[in-house]
């Protein structure tokens, strides 16, 4: 993974995501529910987190930051990106741990990531969620994305082949 810068805000401080943040998020990522709309089944064990959260070749690129609350380092989810082609565009993704849901935190952490992308001159941030995600559809449309198309049958994943919508946001419709 490439460098991670720390960012702050009012109530989270976000650093690199390490192998050591494993434990903590274990809960998150074994829940089958919260999972569901994620790439790939729940867990089983904590470590194979550690796994993923081990450096990779296929991540090569993206940078992954820990969510945790001001005054404190467990992780409770995290913000990544990955820049995909050159020219500035940068694909983003994010989980926060069910009992954080609710209170804006999640938009407060990716808010701060695409500061911070559009901030190094990043001119176009898009994510791709499920189409029955609704929650993290509505966050991207609080955020000010557009949502830019449905790609059919995209993704075969643990539950299915799924269509995935793709949500784009431009460096001057930015509004952070």
């Amino acid at each position: 993974m490439t460098a991670v810068p720390p960012l702050a805000t009012a109530r989270l401080r976000m650093r690199a995501l390490t192998v050591d943040d494993a434990e903590a998020m274990f809960p998150t990522l074994s829940d089958s529910a919260l999972m569901t709309w994620w790439s790939r089944a729940p867990f089983a064990s904590i470590e194979e987190v550690r796994d993923y959260f081990a450096p990779r070749p296929d991540m090569e690129g993206w940078r992954c930051w820990a969510i945790t609350l001001a005054g404190e380092d467990r992780a409770i989810g995290w913000v990544a990106a990955g820049e995909k082609r050159q020219g500035g565009v940068t694909e983003i993704g994010y989980i926060l741990a069910r009992d954080h849901w609710g209170g804006g935190i999640a938009r407060e952490a990716v808010s701060a990531v695409i500061t911070r992308l559009f901030a190094e001159g990043q001119r176009r941030v898009f994510a791709d969620t499920d189409p029955d995600n609704t929650a993290s559809n509505a966050l991207l449309d609080r955020l000010g994305f557009r949502r830019e198309g449905l790609l059919r049958a995209e993704w075969n994943t643990h539950i299915g082949v799924r269509d995935s919508v793709i949500w784009g946001l431009l460096a001057d419709e930015w509004k952070g």
